[in-house]
């Protein structure tokens, strides 16, 4: 009795272990599970899209992780997750990394981002020249603060390389945990100009509605010579697609998983009619313009 007891458990396992094998969802470029880096600075517009693909593909499952730059980069290049979103290319040094095992490296760019300079809005500067920005990064005296998000964050580095430094200095240059705290910051206190990607200060941030409407974005005027040097210029989705806004950077999905999936299938996504539309709405600046189609009736 025991023994048929025992064949009728091990049948029903093993029952069940196919059911499961069969009811296991297939790797495919619109199906599976993706494990995904995600630079947090352009967090807003990478969920947006998650959410819309997902809706479009249900058997499509992401698992992102949302973190600074330099928190995210060392994950990538120890392969333990191979897609990542960046607001820029990979480093020659970093492509190094997977060269040396043969693993192609497949870079899509999908829009374009702008890193805004707000300010409290009952400041009374609503402008401010590149150059000015570059004389405080440097440690130049002068009456404005800075604040970024973090000190890991990608938006940190693209102004220490503009400001030809290795670390800010001592003073006049601050941060924070996070971008809705630059947000908070800026909200209460006059003294500061925050630097954040443009995406988290839109309308589709309700964290932050009341923060919102007590800041105002900064006109920004290039250096002489350099696209947006003639005024100056708000992060506006116009701005950001004619290339006048001085301080802006490419969005890009970067792929070395090898293979033709989910990886595969959310990239071009992105890049498809529907994707470049999410990011029209977004404010920020497609990678490449939809065409519009008229339809012309005869009454």
């Amino acid at each position: 009795m025991k023994n048929i007891l025992y064949i009728f458990i091990l049948l029903a396992f093993v029952s069940c272990k196919r059911k499961d094998k069969q009811e296991a969802v297939k790797e495919t470029r619109t199906s599976g599970t993706l494990k995904m880096l995600v630079d947090e600075s352009v967090g807003p517009i990478v969920q947006q899209q998650i959410d819309i693909f997902s809706l479009d593909y249900p058997e499509a499952k992401f698992e992102t992780t949302y973190k600074p730059e330099e928190k995210i980069l060392p994950a990538f290049l120890n392969d333990s997750i191979r897609v990542i979103v960046l607001p820029r290319m990979l480093t020659k040094a970093e492509e190094k990394y997977y060269n040396k095992r043969n693993i192609k490296i497949n870079t899509s760019r999908f829009a374009i981002d702008g890193i805004a300079l707000i300010t409290n809005k009952d400041n009374i500067d609503s402008t401010i020249n590149v150059s000015e920005v570059i004389d405080i990064l440097q440690g130049k005296k002068s009456d404005k603060k800075l604040v970024f998000e973090n000190t890991y964050s990608s938006t940190f580095q693209y102004f220490k390389t503009l400001a030809n430094i290795s670390q800010f200095p001592a003073s006049g240059v601050y941060s924070k945990n996070s971008s809705n705290d630059v947000i908070k910051l800026i909200a209460e206190d006059k003294s500061f100009i925050g630097i954040l990607g443009v995406n988290w200060i839109s309308e589709r941030n309700t964290k932050m509605t009341s923060e919102l409407g007590k800041i105002k974005m900064l006109g920004v005027k290039n250096i002489k010579g350099k696209p947006g040097d003639d005024q100056f210029y708000k992060p506006t989705q116009d701005n950001l697609i004619n290339g006048v806004y001085p301080f802006l950077r490419n969005i890009n999905i970067i792929d070395c998983e090898g293979r033709n999936g989910l990886g595969t299938g959310f990239a071009t996504w992105l890049r498809s009619q529907r994707g470049q539309l999410i990011v029209l709405k977004s404010g920020l600046a497609p990678h490449k313009l939809m065409p519009r189609e008229i339809n012309l009736t005869k009454k």
